[in-house]
């Protein structure tokens, strides 16, 4: 029986053949060649060499259009892209330092509870002035 599969398993297992995915793309097939040759998109390969476009190459590909359509030219959109995937990995890294500290913070807090005195149980000390 073969395992289910997740949402994201299904996003980026590549079904289309280029026909396919040009069309839901609004290109031409020769122009998603370009974007490949010019590293923009990297598709999957059969065993014979076709290539097979995922959900994952489709979103991409449409935020390709968005930024041509905009005004950019490949080495411009890529650029932007390179830097979007950037940002991304740099949110997901700070997300997981934030966890993380939020779970140091409360194991430390855990940790000295026991040894903390409330301020109005505390002793203090005072000297005579002369």
């Amino acid at each position: 029986m073969p395992l289910p599969e997740s949402d994201g398993d299904r996003f980026t297992r590549a079904v289309y053949v280029i026909s396919v995915a040009a069309e839901l793309a609004g290109v031409h097939p020769q122009t998603l060649r370009i974007y490949e040759r010019k590293g923009l998109v990297d598709p999957a390969r059969t065993g014979g060499g076709s290539r097979r476009y995922s959900d994952a190459d489709i979103e991409l590909l449409n935020r390709i259009q968005e930024l041509t359509n905009e005004g950019l030219n490949l080495a411009g959109v890529k650029r932007v892209l390179d830097l979007e995937a950037r940002v991304a990995d740099a949110e997901r890294r700070l997300e997981q330092a934030l966890i993380a500290a939020d779970i140091a913070a409360e194991t430390t807090l855990r940790q000295y509870r026991g040894e903390l005195v409330p301020i109005n149980q505390s002793i203090t000390l005072y000297k005579r002035r002369k």
